[in-house]
């Protein structure tokens, strides 16, 4: 058998990682799935502190992003993808005691929010980590297709994640589906072990972060507009569906990672073919139908259907304005600039969360969809300026 030559070699290594991140991103699906019900249905509190539940993993990203990204450029991305799923282990501990002590509601709330907050610093250094340790094998030329696999982990895991954590929910309740979660993080670290790392660069001349954001912000701004439709069906679909007495409130995590996924499986090199940009504009449009569509749906199946188009628009903005990212930065500041940039996507999911709990007290569950089709247009708005400006003043 020919020995394999090196760019074969970066596209296993490639696929494995996403592979392990897959297994352990399983675990995120699972709580994301499972908290707001903890919270809403067990513990009994308001949808504001159900919101607050999910978004607070997602809101402490947003100070961790450049740290974790300054921890993989100075450190390595492999280091850094351990030390996340050290904390993913202890995140999911305490979510597991806060399910023992709810004769305490508050107590209880008060443990699962430490607990989501670890798993936020951990999300941190593991997506950060591997988006680095990815790009590191493949070369920026093809970041795309990278962050593209990246997703396509992410929200498989997603899409698993969901109907599984529900699952145990119903079976073993809130402690016993983060107890069983504590396996997954555990292969994880054992999986990346024999996997080499990529060269850091501790000692090269490094601006601020304020800096870096100044360059990439317009990019991560769409990608915060366009992270408001994923946010609310993460935090208040299952609460919708109940609402309505309707059967499947798991499957909407499941139809969103279907569309999400088949996006990237059959379109994950389009960026580095025709323009992050371009791909842009036309994913926010289906994103806005898809939201529309949860809003104005009159059975289940038509909510359903707008979280599968809903995955199909958000799919490719994210590695499509990545990829416009990494081409504007120095090597040495990549998993820096990423970091910022993946932060501008937490902004979305933290803040979304309260606020949208918020909406849906007053105005009821169905508002908070159409808020995320308006973000979408929005963000599709934006991207149409940033196509024009780059033709008119091409680099």
């Amino acid at each position: 058998m020919p020995n394999m030559l090196p760019q074969d070699i970066n596209h296993k290594r490639l696929l494995i990682l996403t592979f392990i991140l897959f297994i352990c991103y399983l675990y995120v699906g699972i709580s994301l799935s499972v908290t707001p019900l903890f919270v809403a249905h067990t513990l009994k509190l308001n949808n504001v502190w159900a919101g607050l539940s999910v978004g607070s993993a997602f809101l402490v990203t947003i100070l961790t992003r450049g740290l974790a990204g300054s921890f993989s450029d100075q450190q390595g991305a492999k280091l850094s993808v351990s030390r996340g799923l050290c904390l993913y282990l202890l995140g999911a501990t305490f979510s597991f005691c806060s399910g023992l002590v709810t004769n305490d509601p508050w107590l209880a709330y008060t443990i699962l929010i430490v607990g989501r907050i670890v798993l936020g610093i951990g999300e941190s250094f593991v997506m950060v980590g591997i988006i680095g340790w990815c790009i590191g094998f493949v070369g920026p030329e093809r970041s795309g297709k990278a962050m593209a696999l990246v997703g396509v982990a992410m929200y498989g895991a997603l899409a698993i994640g969901g109907p599984l954590g529900i699952y145990l929910f119903n079976h073993v309740q809130f402690s016993g589906a983060m107890l069983i979660s504590l396996i997954l993080p555990s292969l994880g670290l054992v999986a990346i072990w024999p996997i080499p790392p990529v060269p850091a660069h501790p000692d090269l001349k490094r601006p601020s972060f304020f800096t870096i954001i100044t360059q990439i912000w317009p990019y991560g701004t769409i990608v915060c507009l366009q992270g408001i439709g994923f946010a609310v069906i993460g935090a208040f679909f299952s609460l919708y569906f109940h609402a309505n007495h309707w059967p499947h409130s798991g499957l909407g995590l499941t139809f969103f990672g279907v569309g999400f996924v088949l996006v990237r499986m059959l379109c994950g090199n389009l960026p580095d073919r025709i323009g992050g940009l371009s791909v842009t504009i036309g994913s926010l449009l289906i994103e806005a139908l898809g939201q529309t569509l949860i809003w104005d749906a009159s059975n289940p199946y038509i909510a359903l259907a707008g979280t599968f188009f809903t995955g199909l628009g958000c799919s490719m903005v994210f590695p499509g304005m990545g990829r416009e990212v990494v081409r504007i930065v120095a090597p040495h500041l990549r998993g820096t600039a990423l970091g910022g940039f993946s932060a501008f996507q937490d902004l979305a999911y933290g803040f979304t969360g309260p606020v949208a709990g918020l909406v849906a007290d007053i105005l009821g569950y169905k508002t908070i969809f159409l808020l995320g089709a308006a973000t979408s247009i929005i963000g599709f708005g934006l991207a149409v300026i940033l196509r024009f400006n780059k033709h008119k003043h091409p680099a």
